[in-house]
């Protein structure tokens, strides 16, 4: 393994999961010194991936690419990938992207399922393998490669560097609106069953309002961002940039925030890479895997509570025995997830109004 100048890192999931493997790629780039790194990402977390730094090529996968011409695309992806590595490491477990991880090098590493039936090929063909655990923190599996390498890392989840470029014009921005000081509202998600209902949106809103400093409300275009921008209520304080930043320009205005509050999604996890103090509101997804990590303990939250919170983060969930159950929704079709109907936003605000006045007293 000190030979090793090539190396494919296949991360077929979720933005969370390729702006998670930062630490990975940051721990591969200063032991094997400097060499060359590649990613296999799915396209649509190519605004992601095309932020970590030390990153030589990205190659894409795309799932309508493989409903028009599936064998095509593979094809393609294999020639591209074939043999021109001398490691490859796969984070996730699905028999495709092991079979990338395979075709990549000869000595590939890769999680797999502890399902005998689903994994036992993957234990023959790999150099080495890891069990993908449910109850580990992303992080903590993202990392566990390094462990198999012998190579000493610490449990930090870092964030991508923004040119000073970028920051320079977010500041101009914010200063035409003239605002300084400001917290970030994040209200949308990738699905909708994680979204925290309208009615009980514009009520944290009302008092998020009345706190004394500017509530930016943050998003993307997608058709979810859309439809919160149209129903957003008017209110003193609270400053509408759905819509208004690009990928990167957002990395910028979470890195001037005062803090955090919103949803489980990608933007929680900028926020926690780069330790703010976060106010997330979760519904069914499992904390095991996806709350926000907390650097400064090197830990996150790993049972269902109302109200728990751990240096930097605050969690809120609703008091039901099926907390979390980590389907999508309550019917696991993307339909309505009842629990969070049942955060009061009353219960949040008083969590964040002590911790702002805190603040206050502290800079005083």
């Amino acid at each position: 393994m000190k030979k090793i100048k090539k190396i494919l890192i296949i991360i077929q999931r979720s933005n969370g999961d390729v702006l998670l493997s930062h630490s990975l790629i940051d721990s591969l780039f200063i032991n094997y010194q400097s060499p060359q790194i590649d990613l296999l990402v799915n396209d649509d977390t190519l605004a992601v991936a095309k932020l970590l730094p030390n990153i030589n090529h990205i190659h894409k996968f795309s799932y309508q690419k493989k409903k028009e011409n599936r064998w095509g695309q593979e094809k393609k992806i294999i020639k591209n990938i074939f043999r021109k590595y001398d490691l490859s490491i796969n984070l996730t477990s699905s028999d495709r992207s092991v079979f990338y991880a395979l075709m990549g090098a000869k000595k590939s590493i890769s999680a797999i399922e502890k399902i005998k039936s689903k994994s036992w090929w993957k234990k023959i063909f790999l150099y080495d393998y890891y069990y993908f655990d449910s109850r580990k923190h992303i992080l903590l599996n993202n990392l566990a490669s390094l462990n198999l390498l012998k190579i000493k890392h610490d449990n930090i989840q870092k964030s991508p560097h923004i040119n000073e470029k970028t920051i320079f014009k977010v500041r101009a921005m914010l200063a035409e609106i003239k605002i300084n000081d400001f917290i970030i509202f994040h209200p949308s998600a990738q699905y909708s069953y994680k979204i925290y209902p309208q009615k009980f949106r514009d009520e944290l809103l009302t008092y998020l309002s009345n706190l004394g400093v500017a509530i930016l409300i943050t998003g993307g275009s997608s058709k979810i961002d859309i439809e919160i921008k149209k129903s957003l209520p008017d209110l003193p304080n609270v400053f509408d940039l759905i819509g208004e930043t690009s990928l990167e320009e957002y990395f910028a205005l979470s890195s001037l925030s005062r803090a955090y509050i919103g949803m489980d999604t990608l933007n929680m996890h900028v926020a926690a890479g780069q330790n703010k103090p976060i106010f997330a509101i979760f519904g069914p997804t499992k904390l095991t895997m996806w709350a926000p990590w907390s650097n400064k303990l090197q830990i996150a939250a790993n049972e269902d509570k109302p109200i728990q919170s751990y240096e930097n983060v605050t969690i809120f969930q609703a008091k039901f025995p099926c907390v979390a159950c980590g389907n999508a929704g309550c019917d696991d079709k993307h339909g309505k997830s009842i629990c969070l109907e049942n955060i009061k936003p009353k219960d949040i605000f008083i969590e964040i109004e002590n911790w702002y006045l805190n603040q206050r007293l502290i800079l005083k």
